[in-house]
């Protein structure tokens, strides 16, 4: 059977959701009278944490957004960070606010974490945000902020018509980041939900029966052609960095594409895919807290 293959490419979808926050963005500062705002809190040295700042910085600034970064010390303790993250929760003038991982050692990463006003966490993993995820009705529409990620996958596939409604979804991975809060946006657009992680059993089955595969595990190429039955949408949400034959590096997926792609119906390429996505809801989920906060004025 031949099978023509869709590549889910974030590109044109940026370019959608760009021209669609730029809109936003005039409005909702002509409502504040100041642009929308979102800070960054971020301690420590962190290079990678330095190259994903500035690529928040450049697509807010890019839709009209001011972003900000507060930066604290590596000898930053949980008291100091805490601190911060108080008097953000209280500034009216900031709408979103993440917390930059990895914090410092010893810094207690949950407290943190918590310590974001839900209204604010534009990151969506407050315990209150994803409790309200989990917990909106099937037949009302999901408000909360939440995890950037899986509401980005969700726009992928809307963008591509991809149907999920009634479809067997099987999720690799069971983060509080991922997996979790795709089963969770998955179910309530009606599909049916396995979470599979390290300890399930038989999981090539499993994933032979599904119509949509979510691989969320950070292991290089896990997923293969023998996983996959024909027609099956596969969202690659792996990042990993693999030493290639000259001595160089490159980015690749969990699953492996030249293997799946003759397979699937859709496909997300590495990169290019889901990497894109989140960060343009991360500044998506500001405009909705922004929005919140002009509706409430």
């Amino acid at each position: 059977m031949s099978i023509m293959t869709k590549i889910l490419a974030a590109k044109p979808v940026t370019a959608a959701l760009v021209t669609e926050m730029q809109t936003q963005a005039a409005s909702l500062t002509n409502q504040l009278g100041r642009k929308p705002k979102l800070v960054v809190v971020a301690a420590g040295d962190d290079p990678a944490s330095a190259i994903y700042i500035r690529n928040k910085q450049r697509r807010a600034n890019t839709v009209g957004i001011d972003a900000v970064t507060e930066h604290l010390p590596v000898t930053a303790r949980t008291a100091d960070v805490l601190a911060v993250v108080r008097r953000l929760n209280a500034d009216p003038t900031v709408d979103g606010m993440i917390v930059q991982l990895p914090l410092p050692s010893g810094v207690d990463t949950e407290a943190i974490r918590n310590a974001v006003d839900p209204e604010k966490d534009v990151d969506g993993f407050t315990d209150v945000n994803l409790g309200r995820l989990w917990s909106t009705p099937k037949d009302r529409p999901i408000t909360t902020l939440r995890p950037c990620t899986p509401r980005g996958i969700m726009k992928l596939l809307a963008f591509y018509n991809v149907s999920v409604a009634g479809k067997r979804a099987v999720i690799l991975g069971r983060s509080n980041i991922v997996g979790k809060p795709m089963a969770a946006l998955l179910l309530h657009a009606n599909a049916t939900v396995t979470i599979a992680h390290s300890r399930t059993t038989n999981v090539q089955a499993i994933l032979g029966d599904a119509d949509i595969i979510v691989a969320a595990t950070g292991s290089a190429g896990l997923v293969t052609d023998a996983d996959v039955k024909p027609g099956a949408v596969i969202i690659d949400v792996g990042m990993n960095r693999v030493a290639t034959s000259d001595g160089q590096t490159k980015l690749v997926g969990d699953v492996d594409f030249d293997s799946v792609q003759h397979l699937a119906s859709a496909i997300t390429p590495v990169p290019g895919g889901v990497g894109p996505m989140t960060v343009n809801m991360l500044i998506y989920q500001t405009l909705e807290a922004a929005q919140r906060r002009a509706d409430r004025q």
